[in-house]
């Protein structure tokens, strides 16, 4: 039996990215090899809290402090990151984002979305939800400054804008063509509520039967 040679172990693989300051806010995440769309970047990890214990914890922030580690996994469940967290807590917003956050078996895992280049920064879109208690300037103290082309202004989420009313005025019809065709379908509407007068009959004769453990005839 011929001899096994000693083991050469292969040389590890060097890591996705790396946290270092960040252009657009504090420190950031930056691909150190290419990461292919698709990829699962990394998971966020943390303390799992009740929003009322979340709350709490937070009670005495300064209203003006934009830092934010808490991502929501459910209605009963968020995630601190700020406490046993992981680098993921450093993956800052991005209007036109490379990564997104999903949500898988109550995990939030973050995945490339397009194929990362070596130095790049990776962002995902918090989408923090707007709430009516906001202060008026709530959009200034959650700035973005991601620099995309189609950048919001705002790491909320954009705010619905109200519908408005059509002023144009309905066009001008034919009188007889529309007084025909409003006979016909005050005929046709008169026909139908018959046949659903009958049917409720039936259907209500039916109910009654059933009740009794009868059959409908």
């Amino acid at each position: 039996m011929a001899k096994q040679g000693p083991s050469k172990k292969r040389p590890g693989r060097r890591p996705l990215f790396e946290v270092r300051h960040s252009p657009v806010h504090g420190y950031g995440v930056f691909a150190l090899r290419r990461i292919r769309k698709g990829t699962t970047v990394t998971e966020y990890l943390g303390d799992r809290v009740s929003h009322e214990e979340a709350d709490a914890r937070y009670e005495d922030k300064d209203p003006d402090d934009n830092h934010t580690f808490l991502f929501t996994v459910d209605s009963k469940t968020v995630i601190d990151g700020g406490v046993g967290g992981n680098d993921a807590r450093f993956i800052n917003h991005g209007c036109d984002p490379n990564c997104e956050s999903t949500t898988i078996n109550k995990r939030i895992f973050v995945e490339a979305i397009r194929t990362i280049q070596p130095g790049e920064e990776l962002a995902y879109d918090y989408q923090i939800e707007r709430d009516p208690e906001d202060p008026p300037n709530v959009d200034e103290i959650f700035a973005c400054r991601c620099g995309a082309a189609k950048c919001r202004g705002s790491m909320l989420v954009a705010p619905k804008k109200p519908r408005k009313k059509s002023l144009r005025k309905p066009p001008a019809r034919d009188s007889k063509r529309t007084t025909k065709k409003a006979k016909k379908k005050s005929r046709s509407r008169v026909r139908a509520a018959e046949r659903r007068s009958v049917t409720r009959r039936e259907t209500r004769r039916t109910a009654r039967v059933a009740k009794r453990g009868g059959a409908a005839r």
